[in-house]
């Protein structure tokens, strides 16, 4: 069966996801624009600098919770890697869609907001309910593919 628009990116985030080098999560970013994939990214350390799956997880070591302390890790997060990637190669994310496997986090999502992206597309919950009422504030759309890929709202408050 032909995959809608949504599922159809968010398969490719999925492989995008494959490439990262973070022990907890594997997190992919597809950014979209008139149903062209425009730029991704996928969590990592920054360029030269070793990787998780080398040396190890900060964030394991120091026993921090999921959802908090983000500034604690190795990792540039996916979401961050595709909009830098789109301002290395000066294309602009004005009222596009970012389709990521996981929920964004609250510093992820300042950055999509202010990147002008219009509209998130996610597919795991994330604990990080600020995230989700920045997008609602800011007016971005947001939207969790539930259980077989069909989309639907996410709930005020959700992740």
């Amino acid at each position: 069966m032909r995959p809608t628009i949504d599922e159809y990116f968010m398969n490719i985030a999925e492989v995008v996801a494959t490439r990262s080098t973070c022990l907890r999560n594997n997190v992919g970013a597809v950014i979209v624009r008139d149903k062209r994939i425009i730029s991704t990214g996928y969590n990592g350390a920054p360029r030269n600098l070793e990787h998780c799956l080398d040396i190890g997880c900060i964030r394991d070591q120091e026993n921090i919770e999921s959802g908090t302390m983000h500034e604690i890790c190795r990792a540039v997060h996916a979401e961050q890697n595709a909009i830098i990637q789109a301002a290395l190669h000066a294309v602009s994310t004005k009222d596009a869609t970012i389709y990521c496997t996981h929920q964004p986090c609250i510093l992820c999502a300042k950055m999509i907001i202010n990147a002008n992206i219009v509209r998130v597309v996610f597919r795991d919950a994330y604990p990080d309910n600020m995230a989700i009422e920045f997008f609602t504030a800011a007016g971005v759309e947001v939207v969790q593919m539930k259980g077989g890929g069909s989309p639907a709202p996410a709930p005020a408050g959700s992740g």
